[in-house]
């Protein structure tokens, strides 16, 4: 009985902090009580999200767990997607994980556009397979390839299954939860001339490597269309270990005619309630990077990136 009770409260909850009008408790409710539940004691289900879209999801791990109790994913990021996709358009999503911002973008460049989903483990390739199924979304094109600067091979290590989106090639001397290895290629290898010519969006969140990333996308930025944009998560501490700078990623795209710019983004669960109830949009950066932060790099040349 005490069992069944607990879990109706763990529903109760998250209907409240999804559904309920208001912001009153939320903050609390998410961070104290909800977060750490579903992750010690996780659920396996298929939700909805705040879009028209289902995913399955298990809550051990953070981002579907966040899925689970908000329906959202990065609210900050997706109302920036919003405000630049339309139908026609291709969004390239380089480190897709589940499949959450593909899918989003699916809805949003509708049935004459493409996403280009690329995720390089095979577990998660296989969650974007099951997700473009699931909602229907014909217009994904889903390729299981690691990105970087040249053909190689790329070893990636999991430290954590509680963040399973953190698989990375940055060393790893600790315990690992699992590891793989996969093929590399540069950006403009795995993209069709036709998907190039199109994209709008280029989404970058490859847990550190993005300096080989971006150093790899450098040769097509020039063949792009002159409002194509593009976000990378950078981490500087990472890229570091890896031997990069962001200084350099920095240079690569302002050579190119990109301005800088700074998208709010927290992933603490007290964070969440707030920003989907205001997202801010992308602005002006050009101080140092010297933190984990989402970039945004376009040329158009303002103070917010509206």
């Amino acid at each position: 009985m005490r069992d069944a009770t607990s879990e109706a409260l763990v529903t109760l909850a998250r209907w409240y902090l999804r559904d309920a009008p208001g912001s009153l408790g939320k903050e609390w409710l998410a961070g104290q009580y909800l977060n750490p539940r579903l992750r010690d004691r996780p659920r396996q289900r298929v939700v909805d999200a705040r879009f028209e879209a289902r995913f399955a999801v298990d809550t051990r791990d953070l981002i579907q767990r966040y899925i689970y109790m908000y329906g959202a994913w990065e609210p900050h990021m997706m109302r920036w997607l919003a405000s630049r996709l339309r139908a026609g358009d291709v969004l390239v999503d380089v480190g897709a994980n589940l499949g959450f911002l593909s899918v989003y973008g699916s809805r949003l460049v509708g049935e004459t556009g493409r996403v280009v989903s690329i995720e390089a483990s095979p577990v998660f390739h296989r969650r974007v397979l099951q997700h473009a199924e699931l909602n229907g979304c014909d217009n994904i094109r889903a390729v299981n390839a690691a990105v970087s600067d040249s053909l190689r091979t790329l070893t990636f290590v999991l430290a954590s299954s509680r963040n399973m989106g953190a698989n990375s090639i940055v060393p790893w001397d600790g315990p690992a939860e699992s590891t793989f290895e996969m093929e590399a290629r540069p950006l403009p290898e795995l993209l069709q001339p036709d998907e190039i010519r199109r994209a709008r969006v280029i989404k970058i969140d490859v847990e550190g490597a993005e300096g080989g990333v971006v150093r790899g996308l450098a040769p097509m930025l020039d063949d792009l269309r002159p409002d194509a944009e593009i976000a990378v998560e950078v981490t500087p501490e990472r890229m570091e270990q890896l031997g990069e700078s962001v200084d350099e990623l920095l240079d690569v795209m302002r050579e190119h005619g990109f301005h800088t710019y700074h998208l709010a983004n927290d992933y603490a669960p007290e964070s969440y309630p707030g920003a989907l109830r205001r997202p801010k949009p992308p602005v002006r950066w050009r101080g140092p990077v010297t933190a984990e932060s989402d970039l945004i790099f376009s040329r158009v040349d303002a103070e917010i990136l509206r």
